[in-house]
């Protein structure tokens, strides 16, 4: 999780579509989980300025550990995010997607995504600008404690 105080949460819906044959949430589902708060959380980071998503930026690699089943219910997950790396054209961030405050303590998967920006117009990665580094240093934590990775 994050150094400096609190990472950025952001509460995702549940749809009764995610669940799958075993009743619990899907694990495709939870890349929509995933990439419903990464949209909101940069919007935010970004605020009066173009944004990166608007700009063209691609995923390039997903990791999801999961810790527990998660069923459909009506109240939201919350999805802690944070900024775990930052590298020339893009950076990674970190997830906990677990129960709000609320409805309880489970947690329910930790995560990681790879982000890159893309030039869409001439198909090639495009760098970081210096103020969007800045931005992504305020929300910068700890990596990703996966139990196979050791951490």
């Amino acid at each position: 999780m994050p150094d400096e105080s609190q990472p950025y949460r952001v509460q995702v819906p549940l749809r009764w579509s995610d669940m799958d044959a075993y009743g619990h949430v899907n694990n495709v589902q939870y890349l929509r989980l995933l990439e419903d708060a990464r949209v909101v959380g940069i919007r935010e980071w970004f605020v009066g300025r173009v944004s990166m998503l608007d700009e063209g930026i691609v995923v390039t690699r997903h990791a999801i550990e999961y810790r527990a089943p998660l069923t459909y219910r009506p109240a939201p997950v919350e999805v802690e995010m944070w900024v775990t790396h930052v590298h020339g054209a893009g950076f990674d961030l970190g997830y906990v997607v677990r129960d709000p405050q609320d409805v309880g303590e489970q947690v329910y998967a930790y995560a990681e995504t790879g982000l890159a920006y893309y030039d869409f117009a001439t198909a090639r990665p495009r760098r970081l600008t210096p103020e969007d580094r800045a931005a992504l240093a305020a929300h910068r934590g700890d990596p990703v404690r996966f139990r196979w990775a050791g951490r």
